[in-house]
């Protein structure tokens, strides 16, 4: 599990550089990619992945969030590169493996779960920021 975390780590920290994130929020964006993937990997346990990714998704909206109000830089630098980890870029491979394979049944399903998946990250991502908004509404304090 050690290792799946370093790997997160680097990951997302990684395409942080490939996204252009400034240098020195390279180890939040790090940070919350780790985040992300130690979730999933609890939440695995117990729940299908499209839930857990779902939660894990939601969870990295919201740290994304906080860090973008430490920090006063835009959320989606924290956010993009969080969500890396829990991206199904080798199920939609071996997705489409098998098309070219002509194994049409297990394609597929592998490009459903994929999809669903896929899916997960948006409707997690979309959770976190309504939530947010909300809050900033019910918080802001009203004009005399």
């Amino acid at each position: 599990m050690i290792e799946q975390l370093i790997t997160s780590f680097i990951a997302s920290a990684a395409f942080g550089i490939l996204f252009n994130a400034p240098r020195k929020y390279l180890v939040q964006c790090g940070f919350v990619g780790m985040m992300g993937w130690l979730l999933y990997i609890l939440l695995q346990a117990n729940f299908n992945t499209v839930q857990a990714t779902l939660a894990s998704t939601f969870f990295v909206g919201l740290i994304s969030i906080i860090f973008a109000k430490i920090y006063r830089t835009p959320v989606i630098i924290f956010s993009v590169s969080g969500i890396i980890p829990l991206v199904p870029g080798g199920l939609a491979y071996d997705a489409m493996r098998k098309f070219v394979e002509n194994d049409y049944n297990t394609a597929i399903q592998l490009a459903a779960k994929a999809f669903l998946i896929s899916g997960s990250i948006a409707i997690g991502l979309v959770i976190s920021e309504v939530l947010n908004q909300t809050v900033r509404k019910i918080t802001a304090k009203p004009h005399s």
